[in-house]
């Protein structure tokens, strides 16, 4: 319990700042929406004159764009973007900073075993990363509703706000994998950032080409707000895979850990 609350602890700061970043994004796009479809004609003219790859890649469809829940789908995709790259940054650094910070024999010479060290460790990034969904779900809800009360039912808002948290899952497995595979992490942005981007890219190609498959390999189009809207639910599928992808990265991040010979001189 002291490791767990001494995580928690460490990560209090930048969790606040994360949640009031993304809370404030929604506000700030939202806040836009009122002047964008104020003058429908103009803005269709707008992205008619944008080439058709780029409409694909960032999803401006106008017929889409121009209704509260395509525009709210359209802030989302950013939103994800910026979650995922806190929990790859979590996920990265709670299995590699002992290392990095030159504590791990200090760490495992105590009476604690690494299983009790490594669920402590994850259990603390996932109340960090619960926190900011909570906010980020908060805003969004309160946002909406006010702005489109009879286009968003209370379960669509949440349905489309849990996407975060759904994809963070991913990026929190991949990132403490990455963690405890890596020999020494000594940034933890410069594993983050590739690995987000690099999974976002993907995406956006598979878009840009019309190709549906591609959303398999990508945990930022697992989770499509067109289809949560109209079904009132997430595709199976994809937390089916979503699923998997987790319990196999953190049960490599599991076995991996209690095998490895940690020394806080590497």
């Amino acid at each position: 319990m002291n490791l767990f609350l001494r995580e928690l602890a460490a990560y209090r700061k930048s969790t606040l700042i994360w949640a009031a970043s993304l809370g404030g994004l929604v506000v700030l796009f939202m806040a836009l929406y009122p002047g964008f479809s104020s003058d429908v004609q103009a803005l269709k003219n707008v992205l008619e004159q944008f080439p058709a790859a780029i409409k694909a890649a960032f999803n401006l469809n106008a017929e889409t764009f121009l209704s509260a829940a395509g525009f709210y789908g359209y802030v989302l995709s950013f939103g994800i973007l910026a979650a995922a790259i806190q929990a790859m940054n979590l996920g990265t650094g709670v299995m590699s900073k002992e290392v990095a910070g030159k504590t791990a024999d200090f760490l495992l010479s105590k009476p604690v075993t690494r299983t009790r060290v490594i669920v402590a460790k994850l259990l603390a990034v996932l109340v960090a990363i619960v926190i900011t969904n909570v906010v980020f779900a908060a805003v969004s809800y309160v946002g909406l509703a006010a702005m489109a009360p009879d286009e968003f039912t209370g379960k669509t808002i949440l349905l489309l706000a849990s996407t975060v948290f759904f994809v963070q899952l991913v990026f929190v497995a991949l990132g403490a994998f990455m963690g405890v595979v890596l020999p020494k992490v000594k940034s933890v942005v410069a594993v983050s950032l590739p690995t987000v981007f690099g999974f976002y890219i993907i995406g956006a190609l598979g878009d840009v080409l019309g190709n549906d498959e591609v959303r398999y390999a990508s945990p930022f189009r697992y989770f499509e707000p067109e289809y949560i809207i109209k079904n009132q639910a997430l595709e199976p599928k994809f937390l089916i895979i979503e699923a998997g992808i987790v319990v196999v990265a953190l049960a490599l991040c599991y076995v991996i850990f209690l095998k490895k010979d940690v020394r806080s001189s590497t």
